[in-house]
């Protein structure tokens, strides 16, 4: 069973948001989450014409800075991020890499014209971590739009979503953790 989360930050991210994090994660993966130190990715790394990080390109300069990680590793970005098929992603995650990766960017009330709060950026980074660890312990999408595995096509159903699991994705998480060696 994966009893670790590591949190590594790319370039600089606010260290008392990402430790409330780690300590929100704990309590919903029963799990240690330590936030590592970060990751420093120029801006060259990203897409020039789309301003965008490719998430295959994130993972890979993770896992290489970290091969040795003892978990999951959750990635938390400031970078707008997408993958092929997507305009953009909140996040994504790899269950056969163990690593997930977070974007605070569209994350951002002030990304949709809104005031800037720091609560509803929290709860919506605590939810789309939780999702994208879902995934990487082995979670699919829920058809409950409550579920924090719910996908969210838009910031909209992000915050419809609980920053937990439904009972049936809860008991498919324990399921699948207990089966790991």
């Amino acid at each position: 069973m994966e009893s670790r989360i590591c949190i590594v930050p790319i370039n600089s991210v606010d260290a008392a948001f990402l430790d409330r994090l780690a300590i929100c994660l704990e309590e919903r993966f029963l799990a240690t989450a330590r936030v590592e130190r970060s990751l420093v990715l120029p801006r060259s790394s990203l897409n020039a014409t789309r301003g965008q990080l490719f998430v295959p390109t994130l993972n890979m300069k993770v896992q290489r800075a970290h091969p040795d990680a003892d978990g999951i590793i959750l990635t938390v970005t400031d970078f707008d991020l997408y993958k092929t098929s997507h305009r953009f992603v909140f996040g994504d995650a790899d269950e056969s890499q163990g690593i997930a990766v977070v974007s605070i960017h569209r994350l951002r009330s002030e990304f949709y014209g809104e005031a800037s709060d720091s609560n509803v950026l929290f709860q919506r980074m605590l939810k789309e971590s939780i999702h994208e660890l879902g995934h990487a312990f082995g979670l699919k999408h829920c058809y409950n739009a409550r579920c924090a595995m719910y996908y969210s096509n838009s910031i909209f159903e992000t915050d419809n979503k609980m920053p937990h699991f439904c009972e049936i994705c809860d008991r498919r998480l324990t399921r699948t953790r207990n089966e790991q060696p």
